[in-house]
């Protein structure tokens, strides 16, 4: 019998493509803090695992190896924030601490999901070696 690895992961492997998307964007905000008029940018992680549920309940699979693979061509529509603090004069709208608030927030999550990961990744080998323990 086959072992699917979509349905032994579930999304946790799309989250965690979204949640390393997620960090680019905030480490990006970061860097521009300092840049004038750079508006700070984010993205909605629920909308983007929707979506990512979607794609994988579409069942849509590629027939041939020259077709792209939709499944993990996960689009995420970012958006500009609002920003919190009052315009410092220059348009920018980085707010530093919020910012990396938010990068160790989605840090702890990746963590999550790559610990659960590891943790199926341990049971799938277990019943592959029939090893006890």
């Amino acid at each position: 019998m086959a072992i699917s690895f979509e349905k032994a992961f579930g999304l946790h492997t799309q989250g965690m493509l979204l949640r390393a998307k997620r960090a680019e964007v905030i480490a990006g905000n970061i860097a521009n803090a300092d840049t004038p008029g750079y508006k700070a940018k984010g993205m909605n992680f629920q909308d983007a695992m929707k979506q990512a549920t979607y794609q994988q309940q579409t069942g849509m699979s590629r027939t041939n190896e020259k077709h792209f693979d939709i499944k993990s061509s996960i689009q995420t529509d970012l958006q500009y924030r609002t920003p919190n603090q009052p315009d410092t004069g220059d348009g920018n709208t980085v707010d530093v601490q919020v910012e990396r608030n938010l990068y160790l927030e989605n840090s702890l999550e990746y963590q999550a999901s790559v610990q659960f990961l590891t943790g199926k990744i341990k049971g799938l080998k277990k019943a592959i070696t029939g090893a006890q323990g």
